[in-house]
């Protein structure tokens, strides 16, 4: 077994491991059943990769998103290490082909989506793969008091049953200690399993909570009072683009990211944020999973999200470098009683759900008894706008049927583009002749796709224009013209979510859910809101020490940065010392801007943190603003 010290410096380039990192991995080496509960940018995927290169065969990784999975998969193949993914969007023979490789090649890592773990051909290639470890990423899937439910994820305590002797480390940003146990019990965790759970505490994340009477004016003082990169999460894809070009508009480089555009348009804005030629990215929960952007120094929520557990983890993208940063959200008394509305509008009634689900199954044209394994392309506005059910219902009526295991819904399933070619070479050269222009396209697909010749072989446009310099669009005409001809066959790849027939169409008078089990998950959600309208209501309570709490987190202390710790301190301190401490600040910084180190000791004849709470106060009202890192100026000069 090779030094996991060693692994992390050849590999990764550190020296050491960040908190409860070597802890985790000495306990999956020792064959424990593992439970991490790690917050975002902690460091998660190297306590399952680090063991799994310190072991001799192949680590198994269920993970829940193709984006993350390739995301993952591409870090550890930019470090030299041999990765395979199978997800729903390959076809049986790119499936096959990748689980053989698993099976007798040198790899040291096996992405699975959880859908392909109870396939025959899955099944039929287990023993021959005999994984080493398994690592269920985004654990807090498997439970249905999670706020990510997919019941896909159940079937990972059959693969345990088969590998009994396995290790399984589980992994997750948040989770309540319901979730937790919930977690240990269906991944059926031995009775020397271990849970690891870092401090919730993030010190250097200042959160905070405003009613503003514009959103938009608070969303701009924001963002010119702190410099650096930011996110804005919004709920609806129209105001993502109304944000990001507000924002344009008053001299703040945005981009806005949801799951309505292409892949390419999505990829080329997420790429313009991390090289910060975008400052701030205007998106929906869709963005940032698997980013590890270190210097992001604002997440802002413009609209509330459904719990605490979703905003703990979005909020979490921001500080992940050790500095200041602000997490802030944005409410107002109307959204704060919508969420108590949301809660019907989530779980709708049996009647409107039997009449939803019938109306899917004729949209995606299923007969009854029939259409287990099946997918589907789907367009959920034009299956709402075709059988006149409104969005949120339909969203909703959707959610139901996954976490009954009816369906599988997967967004935005990216299904790459299939090309072969349909003649021999003097007829391709012929062609070659004829259409000259399309020569270079012709040569780079020979000499970057083995097999095209003989096989049906998945392609993306997007890296062939990049090859060539040119446009998707482009490469697309020139393929579409050589099908034209008769040289290639070729289909255009997919970026639409997908929806999968886990069981047979129910016949009408049939339709059945569990109900109970329906009302229970109601009211979990209920308590779930309850939590998060406390949070942004809370004047009190630490924000840090909140949401330590709700996660079973007792230990926290208060952070001394969120705005009530500010609000308390500022109360304690003599209100006139406190405004002869702030009238100073203003003085000293009125020419030039001023180190706060050098405020701090021009004010030494107050205490440091009565200072630093004028500071903190003079900030959150916009009287004064940070620039060049850590120096102060007043606004507006």
């Amino acid at each position: 077994m090779k030094d996991i010290s060693q692994i992390l410096k050849n590999y990764w380039g550190y020296d050491r491991f960040r908190p409860l990192q070597r802890e985790i991995i000495e306990s999956v080496l020792q064959g424990n059943d593992s439970l991490a509960i790690l917050p975002t940018g902690g460091g998660k995927s190297i306590c399952f990769q680090i063991p799994a290169l310190a072991m001799e065969g192949i680590c198994l990784v269920v993970s829940p998103l193709i984006a993350l999975m390739n995301d993952q998969a591409e870090n550890l193949k930019k470090r030299g290490i041999h990765v395979l993914v199978v997800h729903s969007g390959m076809r049986y023979a790119e499936v096959k082909n990748t689980l053989s490789n698993a099976a007798f090649g040198n790899y040291k890592f096996l992405y699975v989506s959880p859908e392909r773990l109870e396939t025959e051909l899955f099944r039929e290639y287990l023993p021959a793969i005999k994984p080493s470890l398994i690592a269920v990423d985004e654990a807090h899937c498997i439970s249905q008091w999670g706020y990510d439910f997919r019941p896909t994820y159940l079937r990972i305590s059959k693969l345990r049953q088969e590998l009994p002797r396995v290790p399984i480390i589980a992994l997750t940003a948040s989770a309540t200690q319901k979730v937790q146990d919930d977690i240990c019990e269906k991944l059926l965790f031995g009775k020397n399993h271990r849970i690891f759970r870092q401090s919730f505490e993030r010190p250097n994340l200042s959160y905070s909570g405003f009613i503003p009477q514009s959103k938009q004016h608070k969303i701009l003082e924001i963002l010119r009072n702190v410099p650096g990169s930011g996110i804005v999460y919004c709920n609806s894809r129209k105001l993502t683009q109304q944000l990001a070009d507000l924002l344009i508009k008053n001299k703040i480089p945005a981009a806005a990211y949801h799951a309505g555009l292409s892949s390419e348009d999505r990829t080329a804005a997420q790429n313009k944020w991390i090289q910060n030629q975008v400052r701030i990215m205007v998106s929906t929960n869709a963005f940032g999973m698997g980013i590890d952007k270190p210097d992001v120094r604002t997440v802002i929520h413009f609209d509330i999200p459904d719990c605490l557990e979703n905003y703990y983890q979005e909020a979490g993208r921001a500080g992940r470098d050790g500095n200041k940063s602000y997490a802030i959200l944005l409410h107002e008394g109307k959204s704060l009683n919508d969420l108590e509305e949301k809660i019907n509008n989530r779980y709708p009634g049996f009647e409107i759900l039997k009449k939803t689900y019938s109306a899917l199954m004729n949209h995606l044209q299923v007969a009854a008894g029939a259409g287990e394994g099946l997918s589907f392309d789907f367009d959920l506005p034009l299956f709402a706008d075709n059988f006149k059910i409104s969005m949120p219902l339909a969203e909703s009526a959707l959610k139901v049927f996954v976490e009954e295991g009816l369906i599988e819904l997967s967004p935005g399933a990216n299904k790459p583009s299939r090309l072969e070619f349909k003649v021999n070479r003097d007829e391709l050269n012929d062609f070659e002749k004829r259409y000259p222009s399309n020569k270079e396209l012709i040569q780079t697909l020979l000499r970057n796709y083995e097999g095209i010749f003989h096989n049906e072989t998945p392609l993306y446009e997007s890296l062939l224009a990049k090859q060539l310099k040119t446009s998707s669009i482009q490469i697309k005409k020139g393929l579409l013209l050589m099908q034209a001809n008769g040289i290639v066959s070729y289909t255009a790849g997919s970026q639409k979510p997908e929806i999968s027939l886990l069981q047979n169409r129910m016949y009408e008078d049939a339709f059945k859910i569990n109900l109970k089990l329906l009302r229970e998950r109601k009211e979990n959600f209920r308590e779930q809101l309850r939590s998060l309208t406390g949070y942004a209501n809370e004047t009190e309570i630490c924000r840090s020490v909140y949401i330590g709490r709700y996660f079973n987190d007792q230990g926290i202390k208060d952070c001394q940065i969120c705005d009530n710790c500010i609000r308390r301190r500022k109360n304690r301190i003599n209100s006139s010392q406190f405004k002869n401490i702030a009238s100073a600040i203003e003085i000293t910084i009125s020419e030039t801007p001023t180190a706060i180190s050098t405020l701090l000791e021009t004010l030494k004849s107050y205490p440091d943190d009565a200072v630093w709470e004028a500071i903190n106060f003079l900030l959150a009202e916009g009287k004064v603003i940070r620039v060049e890192g850590n120096k102060l100026r007043l606004k507006g000069k």
